[in-house]
């Protein structure tokens, strides 16, 4: 158990840690850009993110508990963050120190309540996994929990000593840190940092809660019971408890193997298709995913022939995914799993409009948001990169991706995009998935996966046409029987000269061009005085420092202006 002093030590660095270097960033993305310097802020920025991730990896490695799963998450946020950073984050996947198996011991048989000589016929002392909140040693069963089981092999999960009051630290920092985030306009619009922080902090305490986990294998096993493509290890309930978790040994051919696939002559692409079905059905069927399906958590397990299985081969190669670790897992509520639904369908249907209606059904778009632009942004896209594989994206100009994203960067600061609750591990999900079907096939091509399964979801909604056509005419109906009274108040509005035209978008606009005008000025003082003082300086010391410490009054007019005009717009 860490002492107070220790608690106290680690909280206040990794609050100075993130100080740090939110102000670095705040001076280079935010500061730098507004005074006309963001070349000059452009040209270092992929070593400070190359420095930062580096940091943060050794902060993480040292520090243990939380920190390596924030490590995990960002590694694999390919879709957001920078590879700079999600490539120095990548070893933090399998990386934490083991503890010695002294204190294991001492945890395992305070736990159970009995002498580990009794609890299992054997362990092994040598981890056979070390994670940031636990470890996994080989165990053999008793004769008579062998029995039970129908296997004596087991793996026993055990809780690092002293890891709550260490989550306990690690959340109250997260929970500092996203307070100050919060207050920055841009994330605040499109995040709520202090309920992301809290769905990432449930998840944390339920990831060590090993009864939890217990559970949640025999509710993924009950989902996948009559399908021969997942397998999901048993428990052994007698030897299970909040900080112990025995499970039945299902160890394989490591997901990204792909060595020891081929040797069992199993197809590496075939793989890949068969784990991105079984997630999407876990997403947008069953409402109940697995959220860290990194290669670690997962097994290709060869069958006997005739036993069934997945793959191309069929009865020649059967097989099927070995799901493990279900500490981290998560809930799609109906409504959103149906807005999931119409977001795949409109992606397979290169649906601009439809996937734009289902982004705002998901919750991460505003209801009141003008999406005709968005709604343009979307047709273009598909109608230029729609159907692209990750293989063939890389083929394209990296200009043509610039130019296409600084056409639309307006608009999509400008619409209020928000992160809804329940995505943090939607994306987690979804972002693991994806890298991992490149890792096994670089071919790999994701429409090739969705578009199949987007159909399927389509004539799976029954009378789903039907009842669409039904709703469009309601909707004429009740238009038709609306307006005659709407042409009749228009009419009595234009007798009474009481009709007005506005252009609220365009009076934002004039309103933002008043102040940038405002902003400019003092951006230009602020230069001149801060040149001026460097350049009289040498002569006259007293002089020149006044007018640069002068500067600083233009700076903060800039800065200030332009914090309050985020907030006004």
């Amino acid at each position: 158990m860490p002492d107070v002093g220790a608690t106290r030590a680690r909280y206040r660095r990794i609050l100075r840690f993130a100080a740090r270097h939110l102000v670095s960033m705040w001076w280079f993305e935010i500061v730098l850009p507004r005074f006309g310097m963001a070349r000059l802020a452009a040209r270092g920025r992929g070593a400070r993110l190359t420095r930062l991730a580096r940091r943060f990896h050794a902060l993480a490695v040292d520090l243990g508990g939380l920190m390596i799963k924030v490590g995990q998450f960002m590694s694999s946020r390919l879709d957001v963050l920078p590879p700079e950073i999600t490539r120095e984050l990548e070893g933090l996947q399998d990386e934490a120190p083991p503890v010695p198996f002294g204190p294991i011991r001492d945890a395992i048989e305070q736990e159970l309540g009995m002498p580990l000589e009794r609890a299992y016929a054997s362990i092994e002392a040598e981890p056979l996994a070390a994670a940031s909140l636990g470890q996994a040693h080989r165990a053999t069963l008793t004769a008579q929990d062998a029995a039970d089981l129908g296997s004596a092999e087991a793996v026993v999960k055990v809780q690092r000593p002293g890891i709550q009051a260490i989550v306990d630290v690690d959340l109250a920092a997260l929970r500092r840190v996203g307070g100050w985030m919060s207050r920055v306009r841009l994330v605040s619009d499109r995040v709520d940092m202090p309920a992301l922080v809290e769905e990432f902090a449930q998840t944390s305490l339920e990831e060590i809660d090993y009864l939890h986990e217990a559970a949640n294998a025999e509710r993924f096993a009950a989902d996948f019971a009559d399908d021969p493509r997942v397998a999901v290890p048993q428990v052994v309930w007698e030897r299970t408890t909040r900080r112990v978790l025995t499970l039945a040994d299902v160890t394989a051919i490591k997901l990204t193997d792909l060595d020891g696939l081929r040797a069992a002559g199993i197809d590496p692409s075939e793989v890949a298709h068969a784990f991105a079905a079984v997630m999407f059905d876990q997403l947008f069927v069953n409402g109940f995913f697995h959220a860290d399906p990194h290669p670690g958590n997962l097994f290709v397990t060869p069958v006997e022939r005739g036993a069934g299985g997945v793959g191309g081969g069929g009865a020649d190669a059967p097989w099927r995914l070995t799901f493990i670790d279900f500490g981290m897992m998560g809930e799609v509520p109906a409504s959103t799993r149906r807005g999931l639904r119409t977001l795949l369908i409109a992606a397979a249907a290169r649906d601009g409009r439809g996937l734009v209606e289902a982004i705002r059904e998901v919750g991460a778009l505003l209801p009141s948001a003008d999406t005709a632009e968005l709604e343009r942004a979307m047709t273009g896209a598909f109608a230029r990169f729609g159907g692209m594989g990750f293989a063939e994206l890389r083929e394209v100009d990296p200009r043509e991706f610039r130019e296409f994203a600084l056409e639309f960067e307006e608009l999509m600061r400008s619409l209020p995009f928000q992160l809804p609750e329940h995505f943090l591990l939607i994306i987690r999900a979804m972002s693991l998935t994806s890298g991992v079907c490149s890792s096994l096939d670089p071919q790999f091509n994701l429409w090739d996966a969705v578009e199949p399964y987007a159909g399927r979801l389509l004539r799976d909604e029954r009378g789903g046409i039907a009842r669409a056509a039904v709703d469009e005419a309601v909707s004429l109906a009740r238009l038709a029987v609306g307006l005659p009274r709407r042409f009749d108040t228009l009419a009595t509005r234009l007798e009474e000269g009481r009709l007005a035209v506005s252009s609220p978008a365009l009076e934002r606009r004039v309103a933002r061009l008043e102040r940038t005008a405002a902003r400019v000025v003092s951006a230009v003082l602020f230069a001149g005085l801060l040149v001026a003082g460097a350049l009289v300086r040498p002569d006259d010391e007293g002089f020149g420092t006044a007018l640069m410490v002068a500067s600083v009054v233009p700076l903060l007019h800039a800065v200030l202006a332009g914090l309050g005009s985020r907030r006004r717009d």
